[in-house]
């Protein structure tokens, strides 16, 4: 390890400062552009010692929990850049994307996140011989600080800290790490652990009786098997009820999803049956089926359960049928596409390069490509593009705050 003095250039894709030591880049978290800094040197990693010449873009960052002398978070990345270029940030990720596989199409204005918008976090927890620990992880580590704020989440989940300890002390099995996905529905906060052993009689027990004591708790799942459902927990898909399973995908914030909803329908107004590929509890299919008929697609059983009880218990809907499908096992094919003049896929960050070579030799006429990761969805808009398709506009979306994460919803016409 060394000490030197560098510039820092630009941001990477992970939101870390970018300089040269002997001609050697070296990334820099918490470092901006046109900074100068003196760096503790570990190969291409550099920790900030000093600042000799602060960037004008630089801002004091809103959480006691992030930066080099405070907690160091490893949610956040960029609490300390002003809010123009750190916009400009996340819509430049999806055009170096496009760019990156050839691609030029229209990439419009970012669509903004705001604090306090997250409905769904994960909380790393451990009961240590000192302490119980709830809260994230430490940048680039596995130990674990104690969250006391979190600007990016909803007053509904940090306004409950105390009851969520208490559920996660409740569940505590020695020094065990494990986590709690907490989601804030209408009903409710619905809290699935993950990772930890089977629960006894007597730690089930111990879990149901801290639930019945607290208020706004809907629902207790560990590893998938509900615990004690007080309430069911309810979230609204573009006026449709829709009681997620524990654990599920669900988009972090509201106006992310119906702004990406918005995008989904207008693009798809045209089309009189659609098809709604990586579909989830019905994010976007039960939406659609107020003007048009949906079949939806989806992998995980308990959603697709979630979205058809939904879809026969809302009045007023086109038909909606459904289908359990492991669409990376057993893609679409171009024949089983015919029926439908629309289609939307949403897939993980791994993307659907399969899926989309079926879309591309079909006569689809209107697709709308979701994704959470800019790099794959490149990959799979080039596949569609060399298929036929011609992109009208790709609108980035910023649903994680902070983060290097930007979501993107590309439209597509044959």
């Amino acid at each position: 390890m060394s000490t030197v003095n560098v510039t820092i250039e630009r941001l990477g894709a992970q939101g870390h400062g970018i300089g040269e030591a002997n001609g050697i880049p070296v990334y820099v978290p918490y470092a901006l552009p046109g900074e100068t800094v003196a760096i503790a040197r570990n190969g291409d990693h550099g920790t900030v010692m000093s600042t000799s010449s602060p960037s004008p873009d630089r801002v004091d960052p809103p959480c006691r929990h992030f930066g080099p002398d405070r907690d160091l978070c490893g949610g956040c990345v960029l609490q300390h850049l002003a809010d123009e270029p750190y916009h400009a940030f996340k819509r430049n990720l999806v055009i170096e994307a496009l760019k990156s596989r050839g691609l030029e199409a229209e990439v419009a204005p970012l669509f903004i996140a705001r604090p306090g918008e997250r409905r769904r976090v994960v909380f790393s927890v451990k009961q240590t011989e000192k302490e119980f620990l709830l809260g994230y992880n430490r940048v680039e580590t596995n130990h674990i600080f104690s969250v006391q704020e979190c600007p990016i989440t909803s007053a509904g989940i940090v306004g409950r800290l105390d009851a969520i300890r208490a559920v996660g002390q409740s569940l505590a099995q020695g020094s065990d790490t494990f986590r709690l996905a907490v989601l804030e529905t209408l009903s409710g906060l619905d809290i699935a652990a993950e990772g930890l052993k089977e629960l006894n009689d007597k730690q089930r027990r111990a879990a149901t009786e801290t639930i019945l004591s607290l208020r706004g708790v809907a629902r207790l799942s560990v590893n998938g098997e509900v615990v004690i459902e007080q309430l069911r927990p309810v979230l609204e898909f573009g006026g449709t009820k829709v009681s997620p399973p524990p654990g599920a995908f669900v988009q972090a914030t509201v106006p992310a999803e119906e702004a990406m909803s918005n995008l989904v329908l207008a693009h798809l107004a045209k089309a009189k049956k659609v098809i709604d590929l990586f579909a989830g509890s019905g994010t976007f299919a039960l939406r659609l089926a107020r003007k048009s008929k949906v079949h939806a697609v989806e992998g995980d059983e308990k959603s697709v359960k979630a979205l058809d009880h939904a879809a026969r218990n809302t009045p007023g809907l086109k038909p909606v049928t459904v289908e359990k499908r492991d669409l990376y096992r057993r893609p679409m094919m171009p024949s089983e596409l015919k029926a439908f003049d629309g289609l939307v896929f949403d897939p993980p960050r791994a993307g659907a390069d399969i899926l989309a070579k079926d879309v591309a030799r079909s006569s689809i006429k209107y697709v709308a490509a979701v994704s959470c990761n800019p790099a794959t969805l490149a990959r799979d808009l080039r596949i569609l593009v060399d298929g036929g398709y011609r992109i009208k506009t790709v609108v980035p979306v910023d649903q994680f705050l902070w983060s290097a994460h930007v979501e993107a919803v590309a439209l597509l016409e044959k």
